[in-house]
């Protein structure tokens, strides 16, 4: 079957809504959502964003959850999107996660550790903020976020994800085929308290192949079914175009959780 990759490929270049256009020719299975994914654009969704976010962190990481109660400056800085996962039953906030490219501004993660050499002076994107409800629930808005993630990825043209996490979350990033980018070390992460964090990667662009060479369990539902609760029609997905640096290089992205 082809990938996503090549489905939303349109013209030589990715574009915004390619994939809404070239799926149309790609038979994929369709599942529904007891809530919906999309991208902060009002007051209202903000606030929901950062009341499960405080309430996430407050579980465990209370030190830094105290300063979580009002939005932070990254999210609502030119070239960064929070996403918000809602309940279709009450509209109750279910998960959050901000996405922040360095179209504008340094990454987070640059901060408190030095990449490897090949991710320098890339046009990247970084995922922070991750914050779900508890449960089974939490549990699933966790998998489609990070989907939503992998799907912004690919439309934007980033080529890799790095992500700093915490034990024991880094263990399911593992799961997901992520490596080591800077092997044997956890790196205290300024923007995430000071707590120490493995910093892992992934290839977005081979990750349908993986995957399926692997009998991933989330194949599936990562790249052969489709989700119309997850909107991504807001997103800006002009990272590919944003730096010259990057004029014959795929962009990269991270995440920290």
């Amino acid at each position: 079957m082809k990938s996503i990759e090549d489905a939303i490929l349109l013209n030589g270049s990715y574009a915004a809504g390619a994939m809404e256009q070239a799926l149309a020719g790609v038979r994929l299975a369709e599942e529904r959502l007891p809530f919906t994914v999309r991208v902060v654009r009002d007051e209202e969704a903000m606030r929901k964003a950062v009341a499960i976010r405080q309430a996430a962190y407050a579980r465990h990481v209370p030190g830094l959850a105290a300063k979580l109660m009002s939005p932070e400056s990254h999210d609502r800085e030119p070239g960064s999107l929070v996403l918000l996962a809602e309940s279709k039953l009450d509209g109750s906030p279910l998960g959050t996660m901000r996405i922040q490219t360095n179209r504008f501004n340094e990454l987070s993660i640059a901060q408190s550790v030095e990449l490897p050499a090949w991710l320098k002076h890339r046009s990247m994107a970084e995922a922070t903020r991750l914050g779900v409800c508890l449960g089974w629930t939490g549990r699933v808005v966790k998998t489609v976020l990070f989907k939503a993630l992998y799907l912004y990825c690919m439309e934007a043209g980033v080529e890799w994800m790095v992500i700093g996490a915490r034990p024991p979350l880094d263990r399911q990033y593992e799961t997901l085929l992520f490596q080591d980018l800077i092997p044997g070390q956890f790196i205290p992460l300024r923007h995430a308290n000071d707590i120490p964090h493995r910093v892992l990667g992934f290839e977005v662009g081979t990750a349908d192949d993986r995957w399926a060479e692997a009998k991933h369990p989330l194949y599936k539902f990562m790249v052969q079914t489709q989700h119309p609760d997850l909107d991504l029609s807001d997103a800006d997905f002009s990272i590919h175009s944003i730096s010259s640096r990057t004029a014959r290089s795929p962009a990269k992205a991270a995440v920290t959780a």
